[in-house]
């Protein structure tokens, strides 16, 4: 059964009525197991970087996900300012820290929570601020988009938060939810802002260090 840990947010710490849930669990298989949110990201964990977008974009409160090797997370990681959960049942995919970090929140007081990954370190506070703000402007369904493309971060009004949790399985997320609800859904162009590559294999660790550089022939 999946558990939280550290502080829980609660009401009184929201500040704009959307909560940052960052999905921070992954074992990084690709990677040769060396879990994303302890990449060395300019000197430090990637999960700080991740955790700080969020807030600096106009999230409060913000929660952690963590699963693979989550104690040492927590032990290298600056954390504090932040909520954290922990998801035992990381191995099974990102569906699974949806699920616990939707329930994790159920008591903020949130209005809607922004939901960003970990491995995307070229979405920065820029997108998130637009996704707040077409939430402000009274859309609950909200996913940033590039060239019109539908990627991270994505905001869910807490009135959906059931539903996306029961369809969320394996690494799918709520991809099924979305499709599922694309006449609601508003797209945000961030083309301009982000880039939203993942940091997924040894091939792409490169970006940690020049986060806007391209792969090795590939174009701009």
């Amino acid at each position: 059964m999946a558990h939280t840990t550290s502080r829980a947010p609660g009401p009184s710490s929201a500040r704009r009525g959307v909560a940052g849930l960052l999905l921070a669990a992954g074992g990084g298989r690709r990677l040769g197991g060396r879990p994303k949110a302890l990449l060395d990201f300019r000197g430090r964990p990637l999960v700080e970087h991740a955790a700080r977008m969020l807030r600096e974009g106009g999230c409060g409160p913000v929660l952690v996900v963590l699963g693979a090797s989550a104690d040492a997370v927590r032990e290298r990681a600056d954390l504090a300012a932040y909520a954290t959960a922990e998801n035992p049942d990381w191995a099974h995919g990102m569906g699974s820290s949806l699920r616990v970090g939707l329930a994790a929140l159920a008591g903020s007081g949130a209005g809607a929570a922004l939901v960003s990954l970990v491995d995307q370190p070229g979405i920065g506070a820029a997108a998130v601020a637009r996704v707040v703000a077409a939430y402000e402007g009274g859309a609950d369904l909200v996913a940033a988009a590039y060239d019109g493309k539908r990627g991270h971060p994505v905001l869910f009004g807490a009135g959906r938060w059931a539903a996306v949790a029961a369809g969320a399985t394996g690494d799918r997320g709520a991809r099924a939810y979305l499709k599922e609800h694309e006449d609601a859904l508003a797209l945000v162009e961030c083309a301009d802002v982000a880039e939203p590559y993942d940091i997924d294999t040894p091939r792409d660790l490169f970006r940690l260090a020049s986060p806007g550089a391209p792969r090795e022939g590939e174009g701009r």
